[in-house]
């Protein structure tokens, strides 16, 4: 049993240590994620209201002056495609996501910029397994916390161990999910 602890501990400690990042990562990001009912976790979204001299009528030269217009309304963006959804009014895809809407008649619109947010972007990206190989490195991080799991069981022994309040607090630990499955699915 001394030689479990004791590879337990080694064990724990050592994948514990490795996967801090990854744990992070899947951290922030479940949490950005259960809360994408009220806030965009990978985007912080401006809008402002503007108006516009330039003339946005279709001709030959549209091209420029929407160019022109992006200049004037979101100089650092840069002009994708535009098209018009309805009468009297254009819309303007920018790098991004971002977008411009111009009412042609008044040159009323609104500009939408979208900024990656600095951490939960990447940290959810990764979530959403990007790519085979972060599937397969999620896959081993999921077991090494399988690992950390059950290694917990066998590092203190007595009254604090698994035998003692750990094995309450790991009892706890199982019935608070199956009550919400059972609440929830009720």
């Amino acid at each position: 049993m001394n030689k479990l602890r004791k590879w337990s501990r080694i064990l724990h400690r050592d994948f514990g240590y490795f996967f801090i990042g990854t744990t992070l990562i899947y951290a922030l990001s479940g949490i950005a994620l259960n809360h994408i009912n009220d806030w965009n976790p990978n985007y912080s979204v401006e809008r402002k209201e503007f108006a516009t001299q330039i003339s946005l009528i279709k001709d030959a030269q549209l091209k420029q002056r929407v160019e022109a217009l992006i200049k004037e309304v979101a100089p650092r963006e840069e002009l994708k495609k535009y098209y018009f959804p309805k009468d009297h009014y254009i819309k303007v895809f920018l790098g991004g996501g971002s977008s411009i809407v111009v009412n042609t008649n008044t040159g009323e619109g609104e500009v939408e910029l979208l900024k990656k947010r600095a951490i939960f972007y990447h940290a959810n990206f990764l979530h959403y397994n990007p790519s085979r190989w972060w599937m397969w490195f999620s896959d081993i991080f999921a077991g090494a916390l399988i690992l950390l799991s059950v290694t917990s069981f066998f590092m203190v022994k007595g009254k604090h161990g698994i035998t003692g309040h750990g094995g309450i607090y790991t009892a706890l630990g199982f019935l608070i999910p199956i009550l919400f499955l059972i609440y929830l699915l009720n």
